[in-house]
């Protein structure tokens, strides 16, 4: 009797520890929200889920496209995703207007160390500078970033924002109105709107392209977001999701042409061509900037960050003013050797 009472608390001993031990290395879900569509830049998130870096991080994530930063926020906001990728401006105004609501999501790393909104206009309307832009029609959907973002780039070009006359369309019609002449310029982030007018038969020589961080505007631009949720309960996913990103981050730099594949594995419709420009320009103009490099990718620098809400409460005219410390936790971020992944 003693001897089978030793075998019954020994196999319920082990099935004890298979249990504990089939808990522990359970995945933690994440549901992630892109800000836009499968194109060249989501490059950065396939390729982690792609090559297991996610998996071997005990993370089983699901990749969804987007419809714009503000709805990425939103969905992040309500429970319904658990990170994004989000404009900064837009995570700024929804918690600066939302400053009562139970949950608000986080930045907790910098993807794209400067904005990568740009105001285009064809050559032969003569606007090559700021000052151009005086009497000219603008173009571009209400709620477009560069658009927003305007009455910053017009103070620091000595602008008055109150006088521009802008025209509103669905983002399709953007670079068409802008081909067509319905409008004089129009904003976009540099790596689409460019490669739009490529697309509607407009050579780069024929552009003339003002890009925001070259004229006094110094807003970051994307940045992964977090719900208040994931923070309090998963910190560790959170840190573990980050690690994986970074590790891909530094193939899609080092390998683009490979990365675009793996875009091409979850879109079969897209254009490796196209997509793959998009992706390099996106690289050049708002990841490996020189800001990354000086801050150090993935961080963001303090006093940057202050103005930068100062300058979103009011150009957005926010309900409340903008804090830096409520939408910004970078104690999530890799080690610092993790997070170099910027070519030298």
């Amino acid at each position: 009797m003693r001897s089978f009472r030793f075998l019954g608390c020994s196999a319920a001993l082990l099935l004890g520890l298979v249990s504990a031990s089939s808990s522990f290395a359970q995945e933690t879900k994440i549901k992630f929200q892109l800000d836009w569509r499968f194109e060249g830049p989501s490059a950065l998130f396939l390729v982690a889920k792609s090559k297991g870096y996610f998996a071997q991080e005990k993370l089983d994530v699901t990749i969804d496209a987007g419809n714009g930063s503000g709805n990425a926020v939103n969905r992040v906001a309500s429970g319904t995703y658990d990170m994004g990728f989000a404009d900064m401006a837009a995570l700024m105004e929804f918690a600066a207007n939302n400053a009562d609501a139970p949950a608000k999501p986080v930045a907790v790393m910098m993807v794209y160390n400067d904005t990568p909104a740009a105001i285009f206009s064809l050559k032969k309307s003569g606007i090559k500078k700021p000052a151009d832009l005086a009497g000219k029609k603008l173009g571009a959907p209400v709620f477009d970033a560069g658009r927003r973002g305007y009455p910053i780039f017009a103070k620091a070009n000595g602008l008055d924002a109150s006088k521009a006359q802008w025209t509103s369309m669905d983002p399709p019609l953007r670079e068409t109105m802008l081909a067509r002449g319905d409008v004089d310029a129009i904003t976009g982030f540099y790596f689409t709107s460019l490669l739009n007018l490529n697309a509607r038969g407009i050579k780069d020589e024929d552009v003339n392209v003002m890009m925001y961080p070259d004229y006094g505007v110094k807003l970051y631009g994307n940045a992964i977001i977090a719900s208040e949720a994931m923070i309090k309960q998963k910190p560790e996913a959170i840190k573990a999701f980050l690690r994986a990103f970074a590790k891909a981050t530094k193939d899609v730099i080092a390998n683009p042409e490979a990365a675009i594949k793996v875009v091409k594995e979850r879109d079969g419709l897209i254009d490796e061509k196209l997509e793959l420009r998009r992706l390099k320009l996106a690289i050049a103009s708002a990841i490996a900037t020189p800001h990354a490099k000086s801050e150090g990718y993935g961080q963001v620098f303090g006093p940057r960050l202050t103005l930068m809400a100062s300058q979103v409460s009011d150009a957005y005219g926010t309900k409340t003013r903008v804090n830096a410390d409520k939408v910004w936790n970078g104690a999530f971020l890799p080690s610092k050797a993790e997070l170099d992944v910027l070519p030298k």
